[in-house]
């Protein structure tokens, strides 16, 4: 993709208000654009990294037998009045976006789907034949958040993976439940994130024990405990101010934290509130047993950059998973000619390039190109040729070389590979 035809350039200046690293970086570099608090447009390079984490995300999820659905934005009250979770002491928190349609029907914009995806499965599955069955989708999900912040960590209308499971009994959801944590841990190790996998309280959702996934960084709004020398963590919510910790007895650390993902079991509580029944294997009627996962898309990509590695004082650094372009081509004075013979080679090959094309200055096309962060830069110019080929380098550590053309193609692979 050629630079000089992108819609959203880098910005010299960030607003006031942009105070963690990602939503300075996502802002300054192109990535987002703000329309009113905490609702962003997503813009090319935006849009690639997501389309990336979704890549990722689906691999796992039908890695584990999730079949991918895509459900309403648009929900009925009916259902959320089965649940008990559309007003009084048991509405979800934030509140939901209420409105009336043209007909004076009340509906909500979906914040998550227990409600759809329970009514679902009381029309879909009849007998223990048809369980063990796990569903997921990756969509847009709203919620009425008083005070948005950080970016795209906190926002009012948000990409979501939630996945949902129906089992015969609480022994299967268990087994089930292990083979999402495993599945979420790959997808946040592939995304170049060290999280922490800690008890946590379930919240307006429900269910008997839940997990979420934190990352530690200066920016989380949440508090984590955890124990340097076992497995052990919490949430700082559920276990308090414990001083050491209750599985090997050494200190505890407190981290501030990003929550990126939280999973729960849930049980009976939606399916026998919504009457959600099955036969089992001796004809008796009894309720689903259910999970659900939630992972946020946008928070992977703003904890990619927030995390230690993810970023310096020139601009992002992407994993090669998450990298919106897998080269970033920039060709200065005395390189143009060799630099557009590149980029329709790159095209041909199937190689993702940003190609800086624009008429600006070599220090405007450097200090770019750091801070979008592609992993790979190609430098093509004057003194680049004269010196035998092109310039090669590493977003992460810095280190260039000069490669003849013919050996490009090798040594992009080589960088990639570090």
């Amino acid at each position: 993709m050629r630079y000089s035809k992108f819609i959203g350039r880098s910005l010299r200046e960030v607003p006031k208000e942009a105070e963690a690293v990602s939503h300075r970086l996502l802002l300054k570099a192109g990535y987002v654009d703000p329309l009113v608090a905490g609702v962003y447009t997503l813009l090319p390079l935006g849009w690639r990294v997501m389309h990336k984490i979704e890549e990722v995300i689906r691999e796992e999820m039908e890695g584990i037998g999730g079949q991918e659905i895509l459900m309403p934005a648009l929900q009925k009250k009916e259902q959320w009045l089965e649940s008990g979770r559309w007003d009084g002491p048991g509405e979800i928190d934030p509140p939901l976006f209420k409105f009336k349609d043209r007909r004076d029907r009340e509906l909500a914009l979906g914040p998550t789907h227990e409600e759809v995806v329970t009514d679902l499965a009381r029309r879909f599955i009849a007998s223990y034949k048809d369980l063990p069955l796990a569903v997921f989708q990756i969509q847009t999900k709203f919620r009425n958040e008083m005070r948005p912040t950080g970016g795209v960590l906190r926002t009012r209308e948000f990409m979501m993976k939630d996945l949902y499971s129906f089992h015969a009994n609480e022994e299967d959801l268990d087994r089930y439940y292990l083979e999402v944590l495993k599945a979420y841990e790959r997808i946040f190790a592939r995304c170049g994130l060290k999280v922490l996998v800690v008890s946590a309280h379930s919240g307006t959702i429900g269910g008997s024990e839940s997990h979420e996934f934190m990352l530690p960084a200066e920016s989380g709004e949440d508090k984590a405990l955890y124990c340097e020398h076992c497995n052990f963590a919490s949430n700082l919510q559920k276990s308090g101010e414990l001083k050491s910790c209750p599985d090997c007895g050494q200190s505890v650390f407190t981290a501030s934290a990003i929550e990126m993902g939280h999973i729960f079991k849930l049980g009976t509580i939606y399916s026998e509130k919504m009457k959600a029944y099955f036969v089992d294997s001796v004809g008796a009627r009894k309720p689903l047993v259910m999970g659900c996962y939630g992972i946020g898309l946008a928070r992977i990509m703003a904890a990619a950059i927030e995390s230690k590695l993810g970023h310096d004082e020139h601009g992002i650094i992407w994993p090669k998973e998450l990298t919106p372009f897998d080269v970033h081509l920039v060709s200065l004075e005395g390189g143009q000619d060799t630099a557009e013979s590149l980029y329709d080679a790159m095209e041909k090959a199937g190689l993702e390039a940003l190609y800086d094309d624009r008429d600006e200055p070599a220090g405007v096309k450097l200090t770019d190109a750091d801070l979008i962060g592609i992993p790979v830069r190609v430098l093509v110019s004057k003194k680049s040729l004269a010196a035998g080929g092109v310039e090669v380098s590493s977003r992460s550590d810095g280190k260039a070389e000069v490669v003849p053309v013919e050996k490009l193609a090798d040594k992009i692979k080589e960088v990639h590979e570090r």
